[in-house]
């Protein structure tokens, strides 16, 4: 019997203890979310201050989300989609709940 090949990536989840695997959890999750936003503010020609005013949140929160190294609410996280003007839904089995709208 042969043993399977695995990719680099899955060598490396492997070897991670369950408290490790959780944190690159959190670390991927904080990264992705901070691409978004800095794709939509390059989309968009919006620097941290003008998203800041249009959120209604301080620039210091903005600048740690893109960063990666600030934790934010809910309630801020949607006031940061809100002021790129992104609506936010929630989906289960084919029904949609509206969490927020892009109205200012």
């Amino acid at each position: 019997m042969t043993k399977k090949m695995q990719s680099t990536h899955d060598e490396l989840i492997e070897k991670l203890s369950p408290t490790e695997l959780q944190k690159m959890e959190q670390d991927y999750e904080n990264l992705l979310l901070s691409e978004i936003i800095l794709a939509a503010m390059h989309e968009d020609g919006i620097t941290v201050r003008k998203l800041a005013e249009e959120a209604g949140i301080s620039p210091t929160i903005i600048q740690g989300v893109r960063t990666g190294t600030r934790k934010i609410s809910a309630q801020s996280l949607f006031k940061i989609f809100k002021g790129l003007g992104y609506s936010l839904f929630a989906e289960r089995d084919g029904q949609v709940i509206h969490l927020s709208n892009n109205k200012k």
